[in-house]
């Protein structure tokens, strides 16, 4: 599947992006929120699952409209634990470690930091959890898939369409690299990913990559790594790394990976 081959629903806020595999179809919801959430949908039969979960109220009431002639049977919620009021009546499935992040963990610190930030229009509550998973096979309304546990939550692949779903990826964008021995996790995955050979990556805040992303962003972290190498600070690395990626969005998060390469 190319990841620009769907049809595009226009909504009132975002779009919904379907992918048509035959007997499955993969709605990629973009929320164009303020933190560029995405939101994936898997249907089979007129049955879905929902992976992960949109946090504004705006989107929580969009979505859920786009939804009411599909049977939802369960949501998948991984690393975006808030947004509670969407769809509070089915199931919520999740791993422990993911559960803790969100609750006491750095998940935790994220939704108080959003609520702040961003105040009344931020669904800061956080999605009650049904079911509490473990690795392994999952299946959930005829889908099948696959959960691999991460340090925070968990990753999701998806037999039937070919698909992975992670955190984040973004070809063309900074990450939160959080030094060099992280940034050798995350390519050691990626490559997992290429020799897998996965038609779609799906992360939280991009629309559905390629392997061809892939490859891209393992250069850049190697190239990250490099340039960290050869500064003596913060300030010096993210110079070079903007002098080098002008283009690239997320000066956010570079600001937190010089934090992490250079504290």
């Amino acid at each position: 599947m190319n990841k620009n081959t769907f049809t595009t629903v226009k909504l009132a806020k975002g779009e919904m992006n379907i992918y048509d595999f035959g007997s499955v179809k993969l709605h990629a919801y973009k929320t164009n929120d303020f933190i560029d959430n995405e939101v994936f949908i898997v249907e089979k039969d007129r049955k879905a699952v929902i992976i992960e979960s949109p946090c504004f109220f705006d989107n929580n009431k969009e979505l859920a409209e786009y939804l009411k002639d599909i049977e939802v049977k369960g949501m998948l919620i991984a690393y975006h634990d808030a947004g509670g009021s969407f769809l509070p009546e089915i199931s919520k499935y999740s791993t422990q470690n993911a559960v803790e992040y969100s609750v006491n963990g750095g998940g935790k610190a994220i939704i108080d930091n959003f609520k702040n930030t961003f105040g009344e229009i931020f669904d800061s509550s956080v999605h009650k959890i049904t079911n509490v998973i473990g690795e392994g096979k999952l299946t959930i309304g005829g889908i099948d898939f696959e959960i691999k546990q991460t340090t925070d939550a968990f990753d999701i692949v998806i037999p039937e369409i070919n698909a992975v779903y992670t955190h984040m990826l973004g070809h063309d964008c900074h990450s939160i690299v959080a030094g060099a021995g992280h940034a050798d996790g995350i390519i050691a995955e990626l490559h997992s990913y290429i020799e897998k050979g996965y038609d779609l990556i799906l992360t939280s805040h991009y629309t559905p990559e390629d392997l061809k992303d892939a490859q891209t962003k393992i250069d850049y972290l190697e190239n990250l790594k490099r340039i960290a190498a050869n500064c003596s600070d913060a300030d010096s690395f993210k110079k070079e790394v903007q002098k080098q990626y002008p283009a690239y969005s997320g000066q956010n998060y570079l600001d937190m990976t010089a934090g992490f390469f250079f504290t």
